[in-house]
């Protein structure tokens, strides 16, 4: 049995079923992580509570007691979530050599009280600040899908999107400001799940977007993520029902999301809904005027995300170690120096206005569908070449998912497919805000669907 294959359910399982304990599994993903060619994946291994944690849950296991599904289940943490003892260096050169932080943060605390390993700290864009995951500073964890020509891990949860797709964490935990859980599980061909704004807790979790952020996991199933949220939340680790599919609707938008789209990403899509369509679910396409509305608030008077990632960040960037900063996130973080009050108001309002009007569209069990992301992982050295086409490109694999954190949209992105060269698609499901819940019952079936295709 290959530990490094299974879901973090299976696995849980296993070790229910005494196929193997939580001690054997934390030794197995050590000992990968120390082997992996790769060492930019994780930026800390936290071995010796790993271990301390697993001989914990293999003492409940030997008693037929464990505290729930994910018990023994080891976790890997984006560099931005304090874990006691360990440095929150958010890949940034600057806080490399900061105090460790003295306490876990509660989301990392609710996963130890179901009984899951912390396996460390894990790579990302420096501050969270690109959907492409290239970092100067502790290295950029190359896609296990790439070949022999490196790529693109997607960003910024790098690090957890290719701890999982390279079998060295069962299931990571990362946050998405604008498609930063979604647009890395894509690349790498997994399901992440992007929540709500305000369902799960970002206490003592490093800001980029006060508004924006959110946390998710990343992970190999449905199950998989639907689990990890309950554990998030410290809510009982179960899975819900399943929703039947025949009632369900999934609306394509006939504009934006399809801009600039490769035509494996589209045909994956296409084949993905027909399947869904075979299953009963119900397909419309139309038209979203809050899309080019939204567009256009920014052109007027920038993003939430450029406002706020200053007031965040500002001050490294005018500090005295400014200058060690990635420039290509410095650039991103300028462009909200310049923004007024009165910029920052009307977006608030703009947005408060069209998301009433997208809640509007979507009553009833109806979802927006659309490609997470409009290509496949880029190739890392063009990106590296010329900042142009970084930010180009980096433009490209936000624009689906930003939608998602503009308007507070859940969000499940799952694989539906690879491209010639075997780089994975994926294709992205939103409910309205606060409907995490009722997506995640739809999400098992969906799932469920296309893995009968």
């Amino acid at each position: 049995m290959d530990l490094s294959k299974l879901t973090a359910a299976q696995l849980g399982r296993a070790m229910r079923d005494k196929k193997t304990d939580p001690v054997e599994v934390v030794e197995h993903f050590i000992g990968r992580i120390a082997d992996h060619p790769d060492q930019s994946v994780f930026i800390t291994v936290t071995a010796e509570r790993a271990r301390e944690e697993a001989r914990a849950s293999a003492a409940r296991y030997e008693k037929d007691h464990p505290l729930g599904p994910l018990d023994g289940v080891p976790v890997a943490w984006k560099d931005l979530v304090d874990v006691r003892g360990a440095t929150t260096t958010c890949a940034s050169d600057l806080f490399r050599d900061r105090d460790p932080a003295d306490d876990d943060a509660p989301v990392v605390k609710n996963c130890a009280a179901a009984g899951m390993v912390v396996l460390g700290k894990v790579n990302l864009t420096e501050f969270a600040f690109s959907g492409l995951g290239l970092n100067p500073h502790y290295g950029t964890p190359v896609n296990p899908h790439s070949g022999a020509v490196p790529r693109a891990p997607g960003g910024s949860s790098s690090g957890s999107a290719v701890s999982v797709a390279a079998g060295l964490a069962p299931i990571a935990i990362g946050t998405d400001t604008g498609g930063s859980v979604r647009i890395p599980a894509a690349f790498n061909g997994l399901v992440g799940y992007k929540s709500s704004q305000g369902h799960i807790s970002k206490e003592r979790v490093q800001p980029l977007s006060l508004t924006l952020d959110t946390i998710g996991p990343l992970g190999k199933s449905v199950e998989d993520c639907v689990l990890m949220e309950r554990a998030l939340r410290q809510q009982l680790v179960v899975v819900p029902r399943a929703a039947g599919l025949a009632d369900l609707t999934l609306v394509v938008p006939e504009n934006l999301v399809f801009e600039e789209a490769q035509d494996a990403v589209i045909a994956n899509f296409e084949a993905a809904l027909s399947a869904l369509s075979a299953a009963g679910v119900t397909v419309a396409r139309r038209r979203f005027d809050v899309f080019d509305a939204m567009l256009e608030s920014s052109v007027a008077h920038g993003t939430l995300a450029t406002a706020e990632a200053f007031y965040a960040l500002g001050a490294c960037v005018d500090g005295p170690d400014g200058s060690r900063m990635d420039r290509r996130v410095v650039s991103r973080i300028e462009r909200g120096r310049d923004q007024s009050a009165a910029d920052y108001i009307a977006i608030l309002e703009t947005r408060r206005t069209l998301n009433q009007q997208l809640g509007a569209e979507m009553e009833g069990p109806t979802f927006l569908v659309m490609p997470t992301v409009a290509i496949t992982a880029p190739e890392i050295a063009p990106l590296e070449a010329d900042d142009d086409v970084f930010h180009s490109t980096n433009m490209t694999a936000l624009r689906n998912t930003m939608v998602g954190n503009y308007f507070d949209l859940p969000g499940f992105t799952i694989p539906s497919g690879m491209d010639a060269d075997g780089l994975p698609t994926g294709i992205l499901f939103n409910g309205f805000t606060g409907q995490d819940e009722l997506l995640m019952c739809y999400m098992q079936s969906i799932q469920r669907a296309l893995d009968n295709q």
